[in-house]
């Protein structure tokens, strides 16, 4: 009897030692060695890997130029836009005024932050703000500016009926510029969305400019 309890004694040690290594050698892999991080990682953590190294979308020059010019075209905008709250008195000039604002400051932050993840410079040299940028497409010249400020009332509502007209053609002309040579999605996004909304509002200015 002594003799058999041993043997079951021994039996049970062996079978606890294999099933200890069995697990040994599921921890470090068949060869011995660890496995490999992703073995262990939980499946949270293994899916959100490729989110945090996701790859950025190609771009060219065109979409760098467009970014750099649409940015002070926009500045030069909301600028306008600004002096409608207090100088324009037709209703329907500061509502179209308030939707530029709304629209244009979200889509500076967004061309800013493109320039940072491209790695390029937000002004070439030569297509800084307003005082430099009047050669581009729609802008508005310092005199433009000073007449614009200084008009109230009605005078104001034409006068930036008129610039805005031209401001937001020179806009369509860049960005249609974009869909044509860019290569960015997001860029090219945007001027699709930059033609179909200015274009929108230069048919409204034109209404505006024939009733006021």
């Amino acid at each position: 009897m002594r003799a058999f309890t041993n043997r079951a004694t021994r039996t049970s040690a062996l079978v606890g030692a294999v099933a200890t290594a069995g697990l040994l050698l599921t921890a470090c892999g068949a060869d011995g060695t660890a496995p490999p991080a992703s073995a262990t990682a939980s499946p949270s953590a293994t899916a959100a890997a490729p989110g945090s190294a996701a790859s950025r979308a190609p771009f060219n020059d065109a979409d760098v130029m467009f970014a750099r010019m649409m940015i002070p075209h926009h500045e030069q905008a909301l600028e306008m836009a600004g002096l409608a709250r207090d100088r324009a008195e037709d209703a329907d000039v500061k509502k179209l005024a308030a939707a530029i604002e709304r629209a244009q400051d979200p889509e500076i932050r967004r061309m800013r932050a493109w320039l940072k993840a491209w790695g390029r410079p937000e002004s070439a040299g030569h297509a800084g703000g307003h005082g430099s940028g009047h050669d581009m497409a729609g802008m508005m010249s310092e005199q433009d500016m000073k007449d614009l400020a200084g008009a109230g009332g009605k005078e104001f509502d034409r006068t930036f009926a008129e610039l805005m007209i031209a401001h937001h053609e020179g806009a369509v002309t860049m960005a249609e510029e974009e869909r044509r040579n860019g290569l960015d999605p997001a860029a090219r996004k945007l001027a699709d969305d930059v033609v179909r909304t200015q274009s929108a509002e230069i048919a409204e200015l034109r209404k505006l400019l024939d009733r006021l």
